[in-house]
C-alpha cells in the first residue's frame, strides 16, 4: 500500500507542476546553447579545438646561434678568445722550398779545323824525320794537308787567349777550352780574323792556311795543329770527330 501511494504522489508530481519545471529547464537549456553559437558565429572566430590526448606540449630546444665576429674600426673582424687559441694552436703551413736551377753540362763539341790528309802525325816518343831541318825529331802536333788561302776553323768553343807571331811556327792563335784544354793553330796567314779575348765557337773562322812556319817550309802548304791537356801535349786526332 504505501509504494502504491509514493509512485502514485510521484505520477501527479510530474504530470501536475512537475512537468512544468522540466519543460522550464528544457526551453532554458536550449535557450542557452543557441545564444552561445550566435555569439561564435557572430565573432568570426573558430572554436579552438581540443588537443587530442590532452594538453600535453613538445618543447623543441633552440640550436645555438653562432655570432659572427665583430669587426673593429679598420673593417677587419676581431676573433674571440677561443678562435684566438684555435688560430694559434693552428700548425703553420709547410715553407715552400724553392727549386733550385740545374745546371745543365753540354758536352763540347768537336771539329777539323781544315778537312786534308795527315802528313806527319803527332809523335813524342818515336822520332820522325824533319824534312825541312834535314834531322830526327819529336813531333808535337799534327800536320793536316791544306791548300793555301783555306779557312781555318776553331776546333771546338773557347776564348782566344793568344794572337802572336813565333820565330820557326809563324802566325798562331791559341784558344783556351776550359778544363785545361788548349789548341795551338800554326803557320796561318799574317792576318788571323780573331783578336785576344775573343769568344769562339766550334766551327768558327779564325785565318787562313799560310806559309809562315819556317820550320816546316820543306812540307807541302798545311795546317800545323797542336793540343795540350794540362800542359802536357796529346794526340789532337783523339779530340776529333772520325771521318
Amino acid at each position: 500500500m504505501k509504494k502504491s501511494t509514493l509512485w502514485q504522489r510521484v505520477g501527479d508530481f510530474v504530470m501536475g507542476k512537475g512537468f512544468y519545471i522540466v519543460l522550464t529547464l528544457c526551453v532554458a537549456t536550449i535557450g542557452i546553447s543557441g545564444y552561445y553559437l550566435v555569439s561564435v558565429f557572430n565573432s568570426g572566430e573558430e572554436p579552438e579545438p581540443l588537443p587530442v590526448g590532452g594538453g600535453a606540449q613538445v618543447v623543441i630546444p633552440k640550436d645555438e646561434v653562432v655570432q659572427p665576429p665583430i669587426p673593429d674600426q679598420s673593417g677587419v673582424p676581431q676573433l674571440d678568445e677561443h678562435e684566438k687559441e684555435d688560430v694559434k694552436n693552428e700548425e703553420p703551413p709547410a715553407p715552400v722550398q724553392e727549386q733550385q736551377p740545374v745546371a745543365v753540362v753540354v758536352p763540347p763539341v768537336y771539329t777539323w779545323p781544315v778537312k786534308g790528309e795527315i802528313v806527319s802525325n803527332f809523335s813524342l816518343e818515336v822520332l820522325a824525320y824533319d824534312e825541312t831541318m834535314g834531322d830526327w825529331r819529336t813531333h808535337s802536333g799534327v800536320d793536316i794537308s791544306a791548300q793555301p788561302g783555306t779557312r781555318v776553323l776553331a776546333m771546338s768553343s773557347g776564348t782566344v787567349r793568344r794572337v802572336y807571331e813565333d820565330e820557326l811556327m809563324g802566325t798562331t792563335v791559341v784558344i783556351d777550352h776550359g778544363e785545361g784544354l788548349v789548341s795551338y793553330y800554326h803557320n796561318l796567314t799574317a792576318s788571323p780574323t780573331v783578336s785576344e779575348g775573343d769568344e769562339v765557337i766550334t766551327g768558327t773562322v779564325i785565318g787562313a792556311v799560310g806559309d809562315t812556319a819556317i820550320a816546316e817550309s820543306g812540307r807541302p802548304s798545311h795546317l800545323h795543329l797542336e793540343v795540350s791537356l794540362d800542359g802536357r801535349p796529346v794526340d789532337p786526332v783523339d779530340y776529333l770527330p772520325q771521318y
